[in-house]
């Protein structure tokens, strides 16, 4: 059995241990010490360093300064007044924006007035090629019968009705692709509404996504109307030649008025902004503001 310890012993064991921690002690503090005395020598010698490097560029500024200043010869007085010439002209930066926007849309006019002759030459071109045949086939009986039955056919052209001519010249001038994918909960044209805020006359289509989903541009052209009022809420409307597109109800936009889009980029999001009954994108087409079906224009 352990032998029990008498006062006398507790008490001696007690002091070696209190001795032992003291000296314990004085140890780390004489290392806390020496820790602190080589942190403030690099830190000191850090601060020298930076003091020897700002000297050395202070004083690598001041010799260029001085340079310039007293040895012309190293630039000419010519080229020293273009400089100052140039730094003192004042740019418009409004007016290099139009002018460049100006350039960008005479470009886009131009091909579209190119596409609008090439059109009327080849109708021109049919309609010669359609007289001829019947005035050179009147004077030869075999081939009167086939003439006949081309004959309707451009008759037949000319007889569409303003929605048919509007869908052929929109389907002529401008390349779709699809905006967003979704489903097809509403389309163009009369519809039964649930509610008295939503119009029956439906000027577009409506493609129900979740909100966020990307929506991207179905041409290219050129942002005319980036909006966030009305019944269409958050909308941006892109213009190429007479056609225009309306991408509506959006939760956010991603370009801004008098921007150019390509096919293809990303420039909203879908949401249920304005008078909208869920998320959804509504894409609507017009040619000349004359609204059209988009499911006869594109699949989607």
């Amino acid at each position: 059995m352990e032998r029990a310890m008498t006062v006398e012993e507790r008490i001696r064991r007690a002091e070696e241990i209190y001795e032992r921690r003291k000296r314990n002690e004085g140890l780390t503090v004489v290392q806390e010490k020496e820790c602190k005395k080589e942190k403030n020598e690099k830190k000191d010698i850090k601060l020298l360093k930076k003091m020897v490097i700002q000297l050395m560029i202070c004083i690598c500024i001041y010799l260029v300064i001085y340079t310039i200043q007293n040895k012309q010869y190293i630039f000419s007085e010519d080229f020293i007044n273009k400089v100052n010439e140039i730094i003192s002209y004042d740019i418009d930066f409004k007016k290099l924006y139009e002018d460049s926007k100006n350039f960008i849309m005479g470009i886009f006019n131009k091909e579209n007035e190119n596409q609008n002759e090439s059109q009327n030459e080849t109708q021109e071109n049919n309609e010669v090629n359609v007289t001829e045949n019947t005035e050179i086939n009147n004077g030869i009986g075999g081939a009167v019968e086939e003439n006949i039955e081309e004959t309707p056919q451009v008759e037949e052209n000319q007889n569409l009705s303003q929605e048919e001519q509007d869908i052929l010249n929109v389907k002529n001038t401008t390349s779709f692709i699809k905006p967003v994918e979704g489903t097809i909960s509403s389309v163009y044209g009369y519809r039964e509404t649930a509610t008295g805020t939503v119009p029956k006359d439906h000027t577009g289509t409506d493609i129900a996504a979740i909100t966020g989903t990307k929506i991207k541009s179905a041409t290219d052209g050129q942002v005319v109307l980036a909006s966030e009022e009305g019944d269409y809420g958050k909308h941006i409307k892109v213009q190429i030649g007479e056609v225009s597109i309306i991408y509506a109800h959006c939760n956010s936009l991603y370009v801004k008025e008098g921007d150019m889009v390509t096919q293809g980029q990303e420039i909203a999001e879908v949401g249920s902004t304005g008078n909208s009954t869920g998320p959804h994108l509504h894409f609507e087409i017009r040619i000349s503001e004359r609204t059209v079906d988009p499911q006869k224009i594109l699949e989607l």
